[in-house]
């Protein structure tokens, strides 16, 4: 198993089994409130130059219930890539801690702290990918499908870092991934051309959200602005309106479909209230699991680097 969780086709298929098979085991633990100590005595580095209250709580409330220390740091605690080079922040970090999590905006910075960090780095999420999140997405479809092979996962909206992270899965295991969205708002080509000569999975990208959801078993959405993005909100408003996940587009599926959403949601906007509220929505399944895949990954990755 590689060292770092930093993109999901960094794993084989078995590997990554082996993560949610584990999650699996570990959800089971703390819904039982067992004590679990594997990070007794150890410490988390959390690196956040992207804050987000999900991915704080998940990873503090997690590594704490596994007996160790979550440390916090924000923007103005430690400024990545600005006050100090990533490489000595990677360095002096390893000497102070067992695990660090980053959540960042430019990639190159978080390979650049997994080349020169002696301990394991997790990717909480880059400009680029959401290795965790998607993680758990598959985690929670196989939790209500049970069989996840060959599904048709229909994510609707901008071809953003959530999207790549679905292609990285695409060339793991075999699915039907289709990416509805504007036509200037397509995913980075070059992970694409990656997903589709990988020959697992099907890979289409379309525009027209009727078509793209006929039998799927899940649409997907997520905000149309991220965060960095917010001065183009009006812009992106007017090209993602008919993009919007609302009750007609889950009844085009002509099938029982899941809906999902990473969170957090902009209600009205990417997806009606309707449809968060509906028995077929998983969200809240999505949102509780983040933590359970989040330790095994942790589990995993210590497992490894004590090899």
């Amino acid at each position: 198993m590689n060292k770092h969780f930093l993109h999901i086709s960094d794993y084989d298929a078995e590997e990554l089994w082996d993560i949610m098979y584990l999650a699996k085991s570990v959800k089971k633990k703390f819904h039982n409130r067992e004590k679990y100590p594997h990070f007794q005595n150890k410490s988390l580095a959390m690196i956040f130059a992207k804050p987000s209250a999900r991915t704080r709580v998940s990873f503090e409330t997690g590594f704490e219930w596994m007996g160790g220390h979550a440390l916090f740091l924000g923007p103005n605690d430690i400024g990545i890539g600005k006050r100090e080079a990533i490489k000595d922040i990677s360095r002096v970090f390893s000497r102070y801690n067992d695990i660090i999590m980053a959540r960042l905006f430019d990639h190159n910075h978080i390979i650049e702290l997994a080349k020169h960090s002696s301990i394991p780095i997790v990717n909480g999420l880059t400009d680029y990918n959401h290795p965790c999140q998607i993680m758990t997405d598959i985690f929670t479809v196989w939790e209500h499908l049970e069989n996840i092979e060959n599904i048709k996962i229909v994510y609707m909206g901008d071809g953003n870092n959530i999207v790549h992270s679905w292609l990285h899965l695409a060339m793991r295991f075999p699915l039907h991934f289709v990416c509805c969205c504007p036509k200037d708002y397509k995913p980075d080509k070059e992970t694409v051309n990656k997903a589709k000569a990988a020959g697992i999975s099907s890979i289409e990208i379309s525009h027209n959200p009727t078509e793209a959801v006929k039998e799927a078993d899940v649409i997907y959405t997520d905000v149309w602005a991220s965060m960095g993005q917010k001065e183009e909100f009006e812009a992106r408003e007017k090209v993602f309106k008919p993009f919007q996940v609302n009750k007609k587009l889950m009844d085009a599926t002509g099938k029982n479909t899941l809906f999902m959403h990473c969170l957090p949601a902009e209600r009205e906007r990417e997806v009606t209230d309707e449809v968060v509220e509906a028995d077929y929505s998983i969200v809240f399944d999505q949102a509780e699991n983040r933590l359970h895949i989040q330790n095994a990954i942790m589990i995993k990755l210590s497992e490894t680097y004590g090899k």
